[in-house]
């Protein structure tokens, strides 16, 4: 995912605004007269990659359709050192007041996950491997989440369910085993679709490339154990993706890589990312 859907976007945004204001934003009704004009400047707090530019801007002409577009010299994915003022926006000041903890929010926690992937696309640089996310998102922000991992550099793996075949072991147990899930998920999907599976050990992983798997992942194996699944599976289709997941830490990860996968999930990139340090000062106009 390289941009987002601006309509879906502003659907969310709408809930989100309706859960933090709620009946109105009385302490800024009571306080602050409307016709005040305002500035407010987003200040990175600590090194940062930027992301949910387009976001922050949406929560506030969400609120004020005439609102100003949000200024800013740098870019979705630029990284920025710590007291930067990144990004200004003109308007209202009781709309900047009303918006500003629902933007930080988006905005925060985009740029924390933007930061984490970029700093693991980095630990891996020079290898074959490839960065990618899981489902393991925050539910209602999957699609915000998965934009800010392709903002860090990173890739997408399956968006939802409806995205692609992967057997994991759970499917294998009820199927019956790795040969019976291959082969009736190809029978069901058809050639268009390539069929992942979840394997543990050298036997799973020849039974599953013999059945007609065209993807591997190697969960929770250590990078020794990997390289040689690697090797293995190379001898039996020099075609098949191999992917590793399980505890991929940034101190090991470029190990993994190093074994020769050709993928690298990581879920905490969106399960434990820490929100990125952002403020957001207002003053008149």
């Amino acid at each position: 995912m390289t941009s987002i859907d601006s309509s879906e976007i502003l659907g969310d945004i709408g809930e989100f605004l309706r859960e933090d204001i709620g009946r109105g934003d009385i302490t800024t009704q009571a306080t602050v007269s409307p016709d005040v004009r305002g500035m407010g400047k987003f200040l990175a707090k600590e090194k940062l990659v930027i992301c949910g530019l387009e976001v922050a801007e949406a929560v506030f002409a969400h609120l004020d359709p005439e609102s100003p577009e949000l200024d800013s010299t740098f870019n979705e994915g630029d990284e920025v050192e710590a007291g930067t003022i990144f990004a200004t926006l003109k308007g209202y000041a009781d709309v900047l007041l009303t918006g500003e903890r629902v933007a930080l929010n988006l905005m925060q926690r985009m740029s924390g996950v933007a930061t984490l992937t970029r700093a693991y696309v980095k630990a891996i640089e020079g290898t074959g491997a490839t960065i990618i996310d899981t489902r393991k998102t925050t539910p209602g922000l999957r699609m915000l989440e998965k934009y800010a991992v392709t903002v860090g550099g990173g890739k997408n793996h399956r968006f939802g369910l409806d995205d692609g075949i992967l057997i994991k072991d759970n499917h294998i147990a009820l199927a019956g085993g790795i040969t019976k899930a291959v082969t009736a998920a190809i029978l069901k999907v058809g050639h268009l679709h390539k069929i992942e599976v979840e394997i543990s050990n050298w036997a799973q992983l020849r039974e599953a490339i013999e059945a007609g798997a065209e993807i591997i992942l190697l969960d929770n194996q250590t990078p020794g154990e990997a390289a040689k699944l690697v090797e293995m599976a190379r001898q039996l289709n020099p075609n098949v993706l191999l992917e590793a997941s399980g505890g991929m830490d940034l101190d090991r990860v470029r190990l993994f890589a190093e074994a020769g996968v050709d993928l690298i999930s990581v879920g905490r990139l969106t399960h434990s990312a820490k929100a990125a340090d952002i403020s957001f000062k207002i003053h008149t106009i």
